[in-house]
């Protein structure tokens, strides 16, 4: 199928389909006699697994570093990214558990950002705060 089809097949746009190509996540496509993308069913499945991973907070980057392993979560059913219990430095572990490091990062800095919002608008000033600014 062309390029338009198989992004509509897999949920996203001509243009993602192009850069997942160039950045290395999907194989380059066959290209018909007059030059145009052509792209088979296991490719739409392909970027319906990179969607989903890149919806669950991984990034491009995360994805490029194991590209090798993304048809295992492409069969059906998947299998695991780990080969045979395997969840050393070549499987997605590695990078699920920085990705989370990161989530946890960023939450505790907007935990300390909404904490410090609440004392700013409260009756009082913090030590670290000036008066209360009006809001009303």
């Amino acid at each position: 199928m062309r390029i338009g089809d198989a992004a509509a097949a897999a949920g996203t746009t001509p243009r993602a389909l192009r850069f997942y190509e160039q950045r290395g996540l999907l194989p380059p496509a066959d290209r018909s006699v007059s030059g145009q993308r052509e792209y088979g069913p296991e490719a739409v499945t392909r970027v319906r697994v990179i969607r989903a991973l890149l919806a669950l907070g991984l990034t491009v980057d995360d994805l490029a570093s194991r590209t090798h392993r993304l048809d295992l979560l492409a069969e059906d059913p998947p299998r695991s990214c780990a080969s045979d219990g395997d969840f050393g430095p070549d499987t997605f572990a590695p990078v699920v558990e920085r990705r989370l490091a990161a989530l946890d990062a960023e939450i505790a800095r907007l935990t300390r950002l909404r904490e410090a919002l609440a004392r700013h608008t409260g009756t009082e000033a913090g030590p670290d705060l000036p008066a209360r600014p009006s809001f009303g």
